[in-house]
């Protein structure tokens, strides 16, 4: 992946230590971007969940990921970082993405 590439990469950064978390997102993250190219770099401390330009994650994907009520608001304790601009558009779905291209 080029530099130029690497540069348009938005999504979480999520603390490693919350494994169900890492792997529920990395879940929902799939469903909710069909057919786009996950960036996914295991750190150990944090793990990166990417896509180019922009991405996506639905309340109701990542309820169905970890099997349990859960609201999109709560997920910011489990991020460390984030790439993009991140933006609620409400408790159903929250979205990572560059500026200029929202």
């Amino acid at each position: 992946m080029t530099q130029i590439e690497r540069s348009k990469l938005v999504g979480p950064v999520v603390r490693g230590v919350d494994q169900e978390m890492v792997e529920a997102l990395l879940e929902a993250i799939e469903k909710d971007n069909p057919g786009a190219e996950i960036v996914y770099e295991d750190h150990r401390a944090y793990v990166r969940i990417h896509i180019s330009k922009r991405c996506r994650v639905t309340r109701a994907s990542l309820q169905e990921a970890l099997q349990r009520p859960f609201k999109l608001s709560n997920l910011e304790p489990a991020l460390s970082s984030f790439a993009g601009r991140m933006k609620y558009m409400s408790d159903e779905e929250l979205v990572w993405y560059l500026e200029g291209e929202d």
